[in-house]
């Protein structure tokens, strides 16, 4: 049996919500150990001048703990 953790974080890019989404698991994947999978909650955009400036992504990654 396992137990698995979930937090929430979230991540940008200057690209585009599948580089925020991989640099943020990526990132999660530095501090936590058997990241398993992730919930994209929310999805924003930042805009300057009438142009999107960066991509911005909420999720919950979740985790499975050690025994």
């Amino acid at each position: 049996m396992s137990v698995a953790k979930i937090t929430e974080l979230s991540s940008t890019s200057k690209k585009s919500f599948e580089d925020a989404i991989e640099k943020g698991i990526s990132r999660a994947s530095k501090t936590l150990q058997n990241v398993k999978g992730a919930w994209v909650n929310d999805l924003k955009v930042d805009v300057e001048d009438g142009k999107i400036t960066r991509w911005r992504v909420n999720m919950k990654v979740s985790f499975v703990l050690k025994d």
